[in-house]
C-alpha cells in the first residue's frame, strides 16, 4: 500500500472521529484533494445506474475510470462503488441494450467510453476475462470513419469532458484497440495511427492527444513532433497554472487535467516538472468543497451534471498521475 493511501486512511478515520489528526494527515494539499475527489466519486459513480436504471458515459465512464485508477494507487474502494460498472463493462455484448434516453445517447461514444472503462477495469484486476477487451474492440472498430477517426461531437473542435470530440475520441478508441490482437482491431488501429500522426497541435486537446499518442507510438518518429506540442502547452499555460482549450482561453479544469496527463509522459523534458506542479496547484485550487470540480462546458460557464462528473473524473486521474 502506498504512503499516500495510508495517509488517506488515517485522514478518513480522523475525520469520522472528529479527531485533530486530520490536519496532520492532510497537510499535503495534493493528498487532501485526491482524498476528497475519491470520496466524491465513490458516492456518485454508483448513483446513476441505481437511480436511472441505465449506464452512462460520465458516471460509468470517466468517473469510474478514475476510481479504478485510485484502487491501483492504494485507495480503498468499497465493492458497491464499482460493482455495477464492472459487471456492465465486462459484457460488451450488452452495451447496445442500455436503456438510456435515445435523444441523449450516442452509441459510438458509449462504446468508446465503456471500452476505455473496461481497459481500466482489466488493468486494475477487477475484470479478469481475457476475451472481454476483444469483444469491446469488435464494438468500437466498426464505428471508425474512412479517414481513420471516430466522428463524435464533430461540431465541437475542442471536445468536452463527457463527449470528447473527434481527436480525443480517436485517441481513446485507438488506446483500447491497441490492447487487442485481432485482424479487425489491427486494421482499425493502423488507420487511427495515420490519423493521429497528422494531428496539429493547434489547441490544447489536440496537443495533448498528439503527445499521449507519441508517448506510445513506438513505430513512428517521435522527436520532431514532440517539441511543437510541448512548446504549445508552454505558451498556453496561464499565469495561474491552468489551461483552456486554446492558447488565449481562460483556464478550465478539464483542459488542465488533459495537459497534466500528457506532460507527465515527458517529465524529463526541460521545464515540464514546473509546468506540472503549477498545473496541479491550479486544479487543487479549483476543487469544490464536496470533492468535485466545476463542469467544463463548451461554451464556458454552463451547468451540466454529466460534464461535472466527467470533469471530476479527468481531474482525479490527473492528480493521481502527477502525484
Amino acid at each position: 500500500m502506498s504512503l499516500r493511501a495510508v495517509i488517506y486512511i488515517l485522514a478518513m478515520g480522523a475525520l469520522a472521529a472528529g479527531g485533530c489528526a486530520t490536519e496532520t494527515a492532510w497537510r499535503d494539499p495534493g493528498v487532501a484533494a485526491e482524498a476528497r475527489a475519491v470520496e466524491f466519486l465513490k458516492r456518485e459513480v454508483p448513483a446513476w445506474s441505481r437511480d436511472n436504471g441505465c449506464f452512462s458515459c460520465h458516471n460509468n465512464g470517466d468517473a469510474a475510470r478514475a476510481l479504478y485508477k485510485a484502487s491501483q494507487e492504494g485507495y480503498l474502494i468499497p465493492s458497491p462503488a464499482l460493482a455495477d460498472t464492472t459487471e456492465w463493462v465486462a459484457h460488451p455484448e450488452r452495451w447496445a441494450q442500455n436503456r438510456g434516453d435515445p435523444g441523449f445517447s450516442d452509441q459510438r461514444l458509449a462504446d468508446v467510453q465503456f471500452a476505455a472503462t473496461l481497459a481500466a477495469a482489466v488493468q486494475s484486476g477487477a475484470v479478469k476475462d481475457p476475451h472481454a477487451m476483444r469483444a469491446a474492440a469488435n464494438k468500437v472498430a466498426p464505428a471508425q470513419a474512412e479517414d481513420g477517426s471516430w466522428p463524435i461531437d464533430v461540431a465541437n473542435p475542442a471536445g468536452s469532458p463527457a463527449t470528447y470530440g473527434v481527436t480525443l475520441a480517436t485517441y481513446m478508441a485507438w488506446d483500447s484497440l491497441k490492447r487487442v490482437a485481432s485482424p479487425e482491431a489491427s486494421t482499425a488501429k493502423r488507420k487511427a495511427e495515420e490519423k493521429l500522426r497528422a494531428v496539429k497541435p493547434d489547441s490544447v486537446p489536440n496537443a495533448v492527444v498528439l503527445l499521449l499518442f507519441l508517448a506510445n507510438d513506438h513505430e513512428g518518429s517521435r522527436a520532431g513532433a514532440i517539441k511543437p506540442s510541448l512548446d504549445f502547452l508552454r505558451r498556453a499555460q496561464t499565469s495561474d497554472g491552468g489551461w483552456g482549450p486554446y492558447a488565449d482561453s481562460p483556464p478550465e479544469a478539464f483542459d488542465t487535467a488533459l495537459a497534466l496527463l500528457a506532460l507527465v509522459e515527458f517529465r524529463t523534458e526541460a521545464a515540464v516538472p514546473e509546468m506540472v506542479q503549477h498545473g496541479r496547484e491550479f486544479l487543487i485550487a479549483m476543487q469544490l468543497a464536496d470533492g468535485s470540480w466545476p463542469a467544463t462546458t463548451r461554451p464556458s460557464g454552463g451547468r451540466s451534471y454529466a460534464q461535472q462528473i466527467s470533469t471530476s473524473g479527468w481531474a482525479t486521474l490527473a492528480l493521481l498521475a502527477t502525484r
